[in-house]
């Protein structure tokens, strides 16, 4: 079957590797029709996060139809159109009956094989997936694949940052980075009541779709994000910030945004040794700093429903469905934050 695969630092191939197949029996085996590239692919490919395997299937977003299952397996069945999760869990843990489905005491991360252990990824014309009936979810009838996709990783997570950001109806929300999870979480806020959301970001066209996601956008490159902030809020400073980036400045200038008393949901994938807060800031401050791998299987039927209200909108945020043949240029383009480069979906041929 053809896949992208990771070969080195910000080398990746379009190559024949074995079919994707069966290995225990409650695996199913999917034909995919949708697959993300994520900016969470982006920390193996710059060497963010090091130890994959050469010749590592990338990719952790997946939607496609079932074409097998192993003999546990009965909650699915051949045919059916299902998204999955960025990891695999097994519903029956203390973390998954309590929610943290990401931390599944046997779950695995789709595109991760590291000394010859771990799963393969979703870009690629078939993949496994373990653990299939407390895993997988069903897509409603009639829902774009391309929008589907979304709940199986970013929408959930920006559901999963606006909760953990405590946002209340009446609240002013900042949103530090325009990408696709930071375009959502605006959604999100707005969905949980927040009265206005500041959306900050330096790429033109990612503060347009700000503002189509109804968010106040402010360049912090040609705009002034603090006085946009303090003059919607009394001098005081936004109720919750969400960092949607995953760098220190990121955190700095969500943190920077915040009153006194105010909480920051780091949705960012960070990399780096050192929190760019100090604990003399957060207890001065009285800040609430939150952070951490979404569940996103506990959140996935509360997406899929936000995508099924907003599909449209949501359709919007999908800037390029491209054959995966095109994967790897699309990584390159998409990793240069080139201008009106926003979500990517790959398509096997």
């Amino acid at each position: 079957m053809k896949a992208i695969t990771f070969q080195d630092i910000e080398a990746l191939a379009y190559e024949d590797v074995p079919d994707a197949e069966l290995v225990d029996p409650g695996d199913a085996l999917v034909r995919v029709t949708a697959a993300g590239i994520c900016g969470s692919d982006l920390h193996p490919y710059f060497g963010r996060e090091r130890g994959l395997d050469v010749g590592t299937v990338m990719g952790h977003e997946l939607l496609g139809e079932i074409v097998e299952v192993g003999s546990d397996v009965t909650a699915f069945a051949v045919g059916d159109r299902v998204v999955a999760p960025f990891t695999t869990n097994c519903g029956a843990c203390y973390y998954c009956r309590i929610g943290l489905t990401a931390r599944c005491e046997r779950g695995q991360l789709f595109g991760w094989v590291e000394n010859g252990s771990g799963l393969h990824g979703a870009q690629a014309e078939l993949v496994r997936v373990p653990l299939a009936d407390a895993t997988l979810v069903e897509v409603p009838e009639g829902l774009d694949d391309a929008v589907a996709l979304l709940a199986g990783d970013i929408l959930s997570t920006a559901t999963f940052g606006a909760e953990l950001a405590g946002v209340e109806p009446g609240d002013l929300v900042a949103v530090v980075g325009c990408g696709p999870v930071g375009l959502l979480a605006i959604r999100t806020a707005l969905e949980r009541g927040a009265r206005e959301v500041v959306a900050v970001d330096s790429v033109p066209s990612r503060l347009a779709l700000a503002e189509r996601f109804g968010a106040t956008s402010v360049s912090f490159e040609t705009g002034d994000p603090m006085a946009t902030v303090r003059e919607r809020s009394e001098g005081r400073g936004a109720d919750c910030a969400i960092e949607a980036v995953g760098t220190p400045e990121a955190t700095r200038a969500a943190a920077d945004l915040l009153r006194l008393g105010g909480s920051l949901a780091a949705l960012g994938v960070h990399t780096e040794p050192h929190l760019a807060i100090s604990p003399g800031e957060i207890y001065d401050r009285n800040l609430t700093y939150s952070g951490g791998r979404c569940p996103v299987r506990h959140y996935i039927p509360q997406a899929l429903a936000l995508a099924e209200r907003d599909e449209t909108l949501l359709s919007e945020l999908i800037s390029h469905r491209l054959p995966l043949s095109e994967g790897v240029d699309a990584y390159r383009r998409f990793a240069a934050r080139e201008e009106g480069w926003a979500k990517v979906v790959l398509s096997p041929e």
